[in-house]
């Protein structure tokens, strides 16, 4: 599969980031929409991806999206109960998602730990592993969309969705959807994509801001396997697109990856 070579963007702080992010992600989403007639995003959760998300609803601009023709998909989720604050898609349409005009059948989250698979997080991921199926066209990879962006927070410790460093699901090579098991932060038991799945995006954006996301930042630039760092096995087929702040820029060898200031 190709692989895009990385290009970074780092912003004066976490604020202008989020603000630069949202404006990059419409401007993608009506151009995908103008050229297919819809588009498809991965949504992240987290402190940035709800940033992102918060920055869109603040925005004018917002209003360019045909938000009817938009299909939303999750690159990972917490395993509990469907109207826990704890779960991503919560989170997410109280940041934006309840305050545009979605599309109920495009809004694609993953499955609760009290829905129809109850507590059998493997189950509820082949569940979201079918749903993703059903949406792939014949030309598209792995039974998965095309997503024209999926985003990704990166963890201190290299995590991207819930994929861990030495995890079992970081070594998934063949399903495009995981349940999730110790995972090493609460809530132990979660759902995430796969890297198989998340590289048949046409472009990924990973986000980072912050000091304590330096050392995970420059680790992932800096060439180690995806078992070590999974942050470094995530990328888009046409583009990967790291968002940082320059606290999260701080530790990057300009001689590797000179980034572009914005």
């Amino acid at each position: 599969m190709t692989r895009a070579v990385p290009q970074l963007v780092v912003h004066r702080d976490k604020n202008l980031m989020a603000q630069a992010a949202a404006a990059r992600l419409i401007t993608r989403i009506v151009d995908a929409q103008a050229a297919r007639g819809t588009a498809s995003v991965v949504l992240t959760g987290g402190r940035n991806g709800n940033a992102l998300l918060a920055a869109i609803a603040a925005s004018p601009a917002r209003d360019a999206v045909d938000w009817g023709r938009l299909d939303l998909w999750w690159g990972d989720e917490r395993f509990v109960p469907a109207a826990d604050g704890d779960r991503n898609a919560v989170q997410a349409r109280a940041e934006l998602l309840d305050a545009v005009p979605l599309d109920p059948a495009r809004v694609h989250e993953m499955p609760a730990s009290d829905g129809v698979d109850g507590s059998d997080v493997e189950a509820a991921a082949a569940r979201y592993a079918q749903e993703l199926a059903k949406a792939a066209g014949p030309g598209d990879r792995l039974g998965v969309p095309a997503f024209d962006v999926l985003l990704l927070g990166v963890g201190p410790d290299t995590h991207v969705a819930s994929l861990f460093p030495e995890h079992p699901g970081v070594r998934e090579t063949e399903l495009t959807v995981v349940g999730v098991r110790g995972a090493p932060k609460p809530p132990p038991t979660r759902i995430s994509l796969t890297l198989p799945a998340i590289r048949a995006a046409r472009e990924v954006w990973l986000l980072a801001a912050g000091e304590d996301k330096a050392g995970a930042v420059a680790l992932a630039l800096s060439g180690p396997g995806e078992l070590q760092a999974p942050a470094s096995g995530a990328y888009g087929r046409s583009r990967t697109l790291w968002l940082l702040d320059r606290a999260a820029a701080e530790r990057i060898p300009a001689q590797l990856y000179p980034p572009a200031s914005a």
